[in-house]
């Protein structure tokens, strides 16, 4: 029985940078795999629908005719996009192989990283089944410490079954032979929105989205919220607000969907493909978890504590990370809880893990990024707050870019101490922007750190600044001049306002 320091069930981002930050330690590891090697966090998941969401904002803006020039004879081919998204999995699929190859054992090394496919179940604390799929083909092997990071799945839902041709999930997109002429998708949360998002940039899909609630990204600011709606329907998605799913009835040659609102009314809408995006649940079922007593959430997550151990940590060989943990479904999350796994278990840990200042990205038109806390949290939380918002309709470099449609919306306590809560922002370069203000909360900054710097011009991030500036009255262009694009606002629990009164 081959013996190793650790064993890593799943190569996604969680599984893989758990692998390689153990190799810092010189440990050997074995990493073992049931399906593609960098789990979803490669392929059907975060890279390939990025690639997608990247290829449909090129055409969009290549088949854009309000900048002075127009394309002629623009086409696209729904094979080739998906060449192209499946060259770039394969890309950073081969990198990790390579990474593999590069540490796989050798004599006298010290640290090595050994890959298995199959699937991984547990015998007791130490030792992992690995099934091929063949009664001869499966192998035992044991291991100091064990870490699950078996990511997850699509949610499914329970009538109506996805056979990934015409009913599918985020796993079946590139399975498609071409562009759906019409597509219904049940669920506008991000992923959702991200594939409405897509298919209506490209202009070959009439896009349908149903919103069970009455607003489309339901946990974020009813403004930003609104901001993402009203962006989908120009780009032409039809939202369904306030429907349910009834049922889909299968024809020959499309399908029948029978929406219940709300209101009591009811609307049958004729399409070619029905994509479900309702969630995803945690990929635990066949690992064996009752051969060592490792107990699940209602919701099937794993239960585990600070150092992501799955019992008390002085005491305990088996840990988690990423989507199996029940915390934010993010691909950083699930490769920073990997690194701090391996770490708090061989080396020191130099900080603890802390999910409040985590940034998320939305891949809509224009991308959404948010940081922190937003104001409904705050007002669930009776914490009182400052707000501004600055638009890009007055940043220079967003002007000069003939792309205005976006925003810098900034939190800061209301305490005297000005310190940033959360921020949101949407349009060119949010991604990248949000982490500086990241970086500030995290050293527990003040507005007046950002105000002390000096930003290049133009560039976007002038907008942050003058949002900052809006606060204490300084920034160049004033509200009074400007009502719907430069805004600020306080909000106090009912409870602190009367007994300011």
């Amino acid at each position: 029985m081959e013996k190793y320091d650790l064993a890593v069930i799943g190569s996604g981002p969680g599984g893989f940078s758990a692998a390689v930050r153990a190799l810092d330690f010189g440990k050997d590891v074995c990493l073992i795999e049931a399906g593609h090697v960098g789990g979803a966090g490669v392929m059907n998941g975060a890279l390939t629908s990025k690639t997608m969401w990247e290829l449909s904002h090129d055409y969009a803006v290549a088949a854009a005719v309000d900048r002075g020039y127009r394309a002629s004879g623009l086409q696209v081919d729904f094979t080739k996009v998906k060449k192209s998204v499946m060259k770039a999995a394969k890309t950073k699929q081969y990198q990790i192989l390579s990474q593999i190859e590069t540490y796989s054992k050798k004599p006298g090394q010290k640290g090595s990283l050994t890959i298995k496919y199959g699937f991984a179940s547990f015998k007791d604390r130490n030792k992992l089944e690995i099934d091929r799929g063949k009664k001869e083909e499966k192998e035992t092997i044991e291991a100091d410490y064990i870490i699950i990071a078996t990511g997850s799945s699509p949610r499914e839902l329970p009538d109506l079954k996805v056979d990934q041709k015409r009913i599918i999930n985020s796993d079946g997109i590139l399975n498609l032979k071409k562009f759906p002429e019409r597509m219904m998708i049940i669920g506008s949360g991000i992923i959702g929105c991200e594939f409405a998002t897509i298919f209506s940039n490209f202009g070959h899909t009439e896009v349908h989205l149903l919103d069970r609630a009455h607003r489309v990204i339901p946990f974020a600011d009813n403004d930003v919220s609104d901001f993402v709606s009203g962006n989908l329907q120009k780009n032409g998605v039809v939202i369904h607000h306030t429907a349910n799913l009834r049922t889909v009835n299968k024809k020959k040659d499309y399908l029948e969907v029978v929406l219940d609102y709300e209101d009591g009314h009811s609307t049958v809408i004729e399409v070619d493909v029905v994509l479900v995006s309702i969630g995803r649940e945690p990929n635990t079922k066949g690992l064996g978890l009752e051969n060592v007593n490792i107990q699940t959430t209602p919701h099937g997550y794993l239960k585990v504590n600070e150092e992501c151990a799955t019992g008390d940590f002085d005491n305990c060989n088996i840990f988690a990370a990423g989507d199996v943990t029940g915390q934010k479904a993010l691909y950083c999350v699930a490769e920073e809880q990997g690194r701090f796994i391996v770490e708090a278990i061989f080396g020191e840990l130099e900080y603890p893990t802390d999910y409040s200042h985590m940034p998320t990205l939305m891949f809509f038109k224009p991308e959404v990024a948010s940081v922190g806390v937003n104001e409904k949290i705050l007002q669930e939380k009776k914490i009182p707050y400052r707000a501004a918002f600055y638009s890009n309709e007055m940043v220079n470099r967003t002007i000069a870019m003939r792309n205005t449609n976006g925003f810098v919306k900034v939190l800061v306590s209301d305490d005297g101490r000005d310190r940033i809560l959360g921020m949101q922002a949407a349009g060119p370069q949010a991604s990248a922007f949000i982490v500086s203000v990241s970086y500030l909360m995290n050293s527990e900054s003040g507005m007046n750190e950002v105000l002390r710097s000096i930003h290049p011009h133009p560039s976007v991030t002038e907008g942050i600044q003058e949002c900052f500036r809006v606060f204490n009255k300084r920034s160049i262009f004033k509200p009074e001049a400007f009502p719907d694009k430069i805004k600020s606002w306080a909000w106090k629990p009912l409870e602190l306002q009367s007994e300011k009164s």
